[in-house]
């Protein structure tokens, strides 16, 4: 007979093994999470016609900056050797060492709207050189709420639409593209 171990995400206690529970870092990251969640959630129960997956969306918008840790971001009382950037990619690697692929993914994919391996290897940024978008509607839903609440500022205020439409202006029309596409499913 075979046994099967099944294993439970817990994301408390998932981001307490890596963050002294009570520091500034971890009160950053706790605080961060629960908003991202909330409105990621809040997404999710108004179009069921999308089938989230609100359990997992749950857990992944809890661990999706879980990498920050290892990154050096001061202003977040992170105090790692890589930068800021490589955080995504970071938490993946850890989450899915944990046996948690699919929440890996999530931790991957939600910079910004997502970036391509083009613009990876065109900018030279500090990532792998494979694409790093959103693909299922958690990892969209995930990331779109993300771009609506800071880890530096006002963490615990949600930022107005025109200021979020700004920032992702910067990066050019085809970011833009994304996010108007995002907004026209999700709100």
């Amino acid at each position: 007979m075979m046994t099967s171990t099944l294993k439970v995400m817990d994301p408390i206690v998932l981001i307490s093994k890596y963050y002294k529970p009570k520091s500034k870092a971890y009160q950053i990251l706790i605080d961060h999470s629960q908003m991202v969640t909330y409105k990621a959630l809040k997404i999710a129960l108004k179009h069921p016609e999308l089938n989230p997956d609100l359990k997992f969306i749950e857990e992944a918008a809890m661990i999706h900056d879980i990498g920050i840790f290892m990154t050096n971001a001061p202003n977040l009382f992170c105090f790692g050797d890589y930068p800021y950037l490589a955080h995504g990619y970071l938490g993946c690697s850890l989450i899915t060492s944990l046996g948690f692929p699919e929440h890996g993914l999530v931790c991957e994919r939600h910079t910004g709207v997502g970036i391509t391996k083009e613009e990876i290897i065109e900018k030279k940024l500090p990532l792998p050189y494979r694409d790093l978008i959103p693909e299922t509607v958690e990892e969209q839903i995930i990331a779109f709420a993300d771009k609506f609440y800071s880890k530096s500022r006002d963490i615990l205020k949600e930022k107005p639409l025109k200021e979020v439409r700004m920032s992702i202006s910067k990066f050019g029309k085809s970011k833009t593209d994304r996010f108007e596409e995002w907004c026209e499913l999700f709100l």
